[in-house]
């Protein structure tokens, strides 16, 4: 979850203003396309493997424990050798590593902060940690999605799905369980929860951290049908202690998992689900 597009949100609540505000909306969808086809976004995976215990062999073959389906790396490459909570890679020939060719490397260590991204060509992996399981994350900086990707189509912007909501932290430390796309569950840090009103109905939202910004992930009606089916994000600044923040609907932007089948999305609590349509924001991606 922590390379999701984080931007600043405008407090616009004026229709006064709603031209600026319309033109500084279309520079943030501009900005989230842009992220989207960038070597960091999310058009460009082709792949996630999941590593067993022990050595996996990986290439291009079909041979391979772990295949990779591209002809940009060689039918036998190397291996993969997980140790518990820690990665090494073991490859034929040189890869580039932290700026420099190597052919062997500690690639994950849980305890570590700093694990690396391997480079080959246009190739980029990674590994990623989901509950217990560890997994390769494969991009391809020159994958057709990239080169496909015509833009998001979003609803009509519409200033009364701006809300003021009131931030309500939780008094202790709090995680809440969390179900991804994969079906795990596992607890989550929760800064608080967020109550608004919409529609002349109070709502109450909890919320989840990124990069100290409140993370609201939500449903509403139109999912699956004009939306992405597991829901969408909105990103809000988190207030000092108890205080207001800004809930735009017109920056709902459908996650990684709208975009690949490579991606471990967390889905909305049920607190979280609106039974009404929230027509604002980005709609359903049609992949190319």
């Amino acid at each position: 979850m922590r390379q999701f597009f984080i931007v600043s949100f405008i407090l616009i609540s004026s229709s006064v203003f709603a031209q600026p505000y319309t033109s500084e909306l279309e520079n943030w969808y501009l900005q989230r396309e842009q992220y989207l086809k960038s070597d960091t976004g999310w058009l460009n995976l082709i792949g996630l493997h999941w590593l067993k215990e022990g050595r996996s062999s990986f290439g291009s073959s079909k041979d391979n424990d772990i295949s990779f389906d591209t002809e940009k790396i060689a039918p036998q490459a190397g291996y993969f050798i997980r140790h518990g909570k820690k990665v090494y890679l073991q490859v034929f020939k040189p890869v580039i590593i932290n700026g420099n060719p190597t052919t062997s490397a500690l690639v994950y260590d849980q305890d570590s902060t700093k694990n690396p991204m391997v480079e080959l060509g246009d190739l980029r992996w990674k590994i990623i940690k989901r509950d217990d399981k560890l997994g390769i994350r494969l991009r391809d900086l020159q994958s057709p999605a990239v080169q496909a990707f015509k833009g998001i189509e979003h609803y009509p912007v519409d200033t009364n799905l701006i809300v003021k909501a009131r931030f309500e932290p939780h008094t202790t430390p709090t995680s809440v369980p969390i179900t991804n796309i994969l079906g795990q569950t596992y607890r989550q840090f929760s800064p608080g929860f967020v109550n608004f009103t919409l529609a002349g109905k109070n709502y109450s939202f909890i919320t989840l951290d990124e990069y100290g910004k409140l993370l609201i992930v939500f449903g509403d009606s139109t999912n699956e049908i004009e939306t992405y089916a597991a829901g969408r994000f909105i990103l809000a600044d988190q207030p000092v202690g108890p205080g207001t923040t800004i809930i735009d609907f017109n920056k709902a932007y459908n996650p990684p998992c709208a975009f690949t089948t490579f991606a471990t999305c967390p889905l909305p609590p049920k607190q979280n689900i609106l039974r009404i349509p929230l027509r604002a924001g980005e709609k359903k991606y049609i992949m190319h």
